[in-house]
């Protein structure tokens, strides 16, 4: 589950389904008392154990790399993820509606926009297109560019001897067994703590803060739009980083390579990082967003249209896992950057009578009113 890449050139980008990863420090920590048989050797075990002894510690996000997008061994390469009989479910695979609503926020930030002629769809999130193709059902006659990549992040804790970023080594007193270990002294990673952080362990992704600052410089100078929808909270959660396989959560160190890695998007991480270059709404719970798109009366355009009643049952469970606060509702989020004039009023608004722009609504970060 990774997210964000560099997008192309053109007024409006789109960052959807967005998961950047963070730290775990709890119950899905290797606990170090696992039997043998609950902690298999597999290839990328050996390759990880080769690699630090060769080279000492890694880090957290080189671990994470190395076991989701290795060319030969990595997760991402050579396991079928996505479904039900995969490690893993997405809203975009659930329903079409998701997608489809995502589909009418570009096209209403498009017409807010002006309706320019130069117009991309940029996806920045891996899987099988699905998200993509709703989308463009939404809207045939626009092209797209797809794009894939990685994000991994950097676990740093507090210590008495200040902030020390978390590395994963070989356990000495087991065999084929790895380790968390706390860097002896200050790495880089540390840069990115706030001088006033309270927290004592912080989830760091240098390689979002990057992407979120070029998208933000792109959307000032071109327009357009990004959003991102994910797992995430608002600065104040500490430890997320967790596996899971089988649709079930997963010990992060164990049998690498069989597993999904993922954390939470920290998003106040990323309205920090866009630098003011841009503005920011959310993050606000996927519900919200989706009952202000008109996800209840897209759900009865499906129903009144379809007789079959497997059809009619596959819609409603879907748009129950979306919206029910207990599943999807309420652990995924909305966040969107957008340039300033797009909340102030572009100068198209404004007349003579007017000596300040008016605010325009944007779909989605506002309660849907029927006119």
């Amino acid at each position: 589950m990774t997210v964000l890449v560099r997008s192309g050139v053109g007024p409006l980008c789109a960052v959807a389904r967005a998961a950047i990863p963070s730290i775990w420090r709890g119950k899905y920590f290797s606990s170090g008392n696992e039997p043998a048989e609950n902690n298999p050797v597999t290839p990328m075990l050996r390759h990880l154990m080769y690699k630090i002894k060769s080279t000492g510690p890694i880090t957290v996000a080189e671990y994470m790399k190395e076991v989701l997008t290795n060319p030969a061994k990595g997760y991402y390469v050579y396991r079928d993820m996505l479904g039900e009989q995969g490690d893993f479910i997405t809203s975009p695979e659930i329903s079409q509606i998701f997608g489809e609503l995502l589909g009418i926020w570009f096209i209403s930030e498009w017409m807010a926009t002006g309706k320019s002629t130069a117009f991309q769809l940029v996806e920045l999130g891996p899987g099988r297109g699905t998200l993509v193709g709703d989308i463009l059902r939404v809207f045939t006659q626009l092209g797209s560019v797809l794009k894939n990549c990685d994000i991994s992040v950097h676990l740093v804790e507090k210590t008495p001897q200040g902030w020390r970023e978390v590395f994963i080594d070989i356990d000495p007193q087991v065999s084929d067994k790895l380790r968390f270990v706390l860097a002896p002294s200050a790495t880089p990673a540390e840069a990115f703590i706030q001088h006033d952080e309270t927290r004592d362990h912080v989830e760091v992704c240098p390689d979002a803060g990057v992407i979120i600052e070029e998208l933000s410089q792109r959307i000032a100078l071109t327009g357009g739009a990004a959003l991102v929808a994910d797992y995430g909270h608002d600065g104040t959660k500490t430890d997320t980083f967790r596996g899971f396989c089988g649709h079930k959560l997963h010990d992060v160190l164990i049998a690498p390579g069989t597993a999904d890695l993922t954390a939470d998007v920290d998003f106040s991480y990323l309205r920090r990082m866009a630098q003011g270059k841009v503005a920011s709404l959310g993050p606000i719970k996927q519900h919200t967003f989706l009952k202000n798109m008109g996800i209840d009366v897209r759900l009865k355009v499906l129903l009144d249209k379809s007789n079959e009643p497997s059809v009619r049952q596959q819609l409603l469970q879907g748009y129950d896992m979306l919206i029910n606060p207990k599943k999807m509702g309420e652990r995924f989020n909305f966040f969107a950057l957008l340039p300033h004039e797009r909340l102030e009023g572009g100068r198209h608004q404004r007349n003579a009578r007017q000596s300040k722009p008016f605010a325009s609504l944007v779909a989605g970060f506002s309660e849907l009113a029927w006119q």
